[in-house]
Parts: structure tokens; C-alpha cells; sequence
């Protein structure tokens, strides 16, 4: 089931909604997007979301229509999905009227979400050829802004599945550990829970900020900063965290098993605290 609503000038008078084909967001990329999982029919933490897509908008100077909180709404009641994905876009607009146009799209989960959970992601470590400290301090560039400029992103996926693997995370020019495509990344050694610092310039995750809050109540304590494949090497386990895919465990890493090779202590019990949170 999917089910689209739109406000603003790309809103089609009836049925499926458009977008003007001189949209900045198809001509060059320039627009603002969140995506949030939807248990029983609400969406998850979607006030969190809204501040992090303002911030986005903020770094692309694109102005964020009113109302999305009711287009939000409105798709999710059309949707008849109880648990699933709602995505909200928008787009920059027409060069010289830059007035947006927001999107609200409601989809199932992927079936595969649940079969990767049991078996454990196989990533790879794929080079963003960039000092992630200069990017962080380079605002031009765009750093921690969720922009739907994803086509980096999508062919490091296509290439860790062309190498056997099932995702990506992302190495600076040191080889420093940054995020996923679509995901954030943590280890644990211990009682300790390892993260890459958000001042390398990596996306501020709603379910990365929610697995800090969950980590004390079960028995973990949190460390960010700058970490290299050497740290990771050493770890229990390993997992990503991301609004879709939640706590995803990772089973390989460049073909190494991390730890066990399959799901972890922290991995399982945060997992299930999310959902009770979620719930």
C-alpha cells in the first residue's frame, strides 16, 4: 500500500500529486527529506524529525511550508498502514519562486528488514576520499544536512552489493569511521558503546540520539569520537541504527566477522527497548 499527499504548487487539483519538472528538486537536487517509521498507525518521534528537517532547510535555504504535521497526518489516514515508512519531502520550488512544495509518502516496510536482523549485515568500508574536519567546518559542503542529493549514497550501496556485501559505512581520507549510507554505526566493547562523533560532520540521527537515551537504562554507557577501523576491530559486536531498519546487527565487516558474527547483547536489548519505547 502506498499513499502520497501534497501541498504547495506541485500539488495536483486531483489524484496522484506532481511536481513541476523545473522543481529544483529534480533539476538540481535541492530539496529537504525525512523518513520515520510508523508503529500502530503514529508516526515515531515525528517532532524530532520536524526540528532535523528545518535544520536541513535551514542549510539549503529552502523555505518549509506549514502544515506538515497535517500532510503527515492526512497520508498516514489514507495509507491504512499500521506500521510502516512515512517520508516527508520538500522541494526548493521553481528557480525564482522558490516556494516549496512538501510531499508526504506512506509505504510498507521492506519484507527483507526482519531477514537481515536475523542474519546480520555484511558491510564494507568504502572511502569518502574527504578530511571529514574539513568537512564538518566547510558548510558549503553540506555536512549533516539530510538533502535528497542521494545519488553518493544509493551507488555506495549498489557497490557493496556488487562486492557481496549487503551495505556500506563510510571512511574518511584517514580512515576515519563516519556513518552508513542511510544508517549510523556502533560497536561495543564491554559495557561500552562506541559512536563517531557528530563533529566529523555525520547525520544527526533521530534513532542514534534515541539509542543514547536507551543505552544508561540498560547497562551501557556511550562514547563518541573519532575512530578508525582499528577500534572497530576489537569490538563484541556491531550494529547500525536508522529510523527504518532500527537496530540493525552486523555480522561482517570487509569480510572479518565482528565479534561472533551474529547479534549481540546490546544489539538484541536495545533493539527491544526501542520497540517498548515505539510501542
Amino acid at each position: 500500500m502506498l499513499a502520497v499527499e501534497a501541498s504547495g504548487p506541485g500539488a495536483a487539483p486531483g489524484g496522484w500529486p506532481g511536481l513541476s519538472p523545473l522543481d529544483l528538486a529534480l533539476v538540481r537536487g535541492e530539496a529537504a527529506f525525512e523518513t520515520l517509521r510508523v508503529y500502530g498507525g503514529r508516526p515515531f518521534r515525528l517532532d524530532a524529525h520536524l526540528e532535523r528537517l528545518a535544520v536541513s532547510a535551514a542549510g539549503l535555504d529552502l523555505a518549509l511550508p506549514h502544515g506538515l504535521p497535517e500532510l503527515a497526518a492526512r497520508a498516514l489516514a489514507s495509507s491504512g498502514v499500521a506500521d510502516g515508512v512515512l517520508r516527508l519531502v520538500c522541494t526548493r520550488g521553481i528557480e525564482g519562486d522558490f516556494e516549496s512544495t512538501a510531499f508526504a509518502i506512506v509505504s510498507e516496510l521492506p519484507p527483507e528488514f526482519e531477514l537481515e536482523r536475523r542474519r546480520g549485515l555484511r558491510l564494507v568500508l568504502l572511502t569518502l576520499a574527504v578530511d571529514p574536519l574539513v568537512r564538518a567546518a566547510a558548510p558549503w559542503l553540506l555536512p549533516g544536512i539530510k538533502s535528497t542529493s542521494y545519488a553518493v549514497n544509493m551507488a555506495a550501496q549498489r557497490q557493496a552489493r556488487r562486492m557481496g556485501a549487503d551495505d556500506a559505512v563510510f571512511v574518511g581520507l584517514g580512515g576515519e569511521l563516519l556513518e552508513g549510507p542511510t544508517a549510523n554505526l556502533w560497536w561495543r566493547a564491554g559495557e561500552t558503546l562506541y559512536t563517531p562523533s557528530l563533529e566529523l560532520g555525520i547525520l544527526a540521527g533521530i534513532t542514534r540520539l534515541t539509542v543514547m537515551e536507551l543505552a544508561a537504562v540498560n547497562g551501557f554507557r556511550v562514547v563518541e569520537g573519532v575512530f578508525t577501523v582499528e577500534d572497530l576491530a576489537g569490538a563484541e559486536e556491531a550494529f547500525t541504527s536508522s529510523s527504518t531498519r532500527e537496530i540493525m546487527p552486523v555480522a561482517t565487516v570487509d569480510g572479518h566477522p565482528v565479534g561472533a558474527g551474529a547479534s549481540g547483547a546490546a544489539a538484541a536489548a536495545l533493539q527491544a527497548a526501542l520497540r517498548d519505547l515505539a510501542s
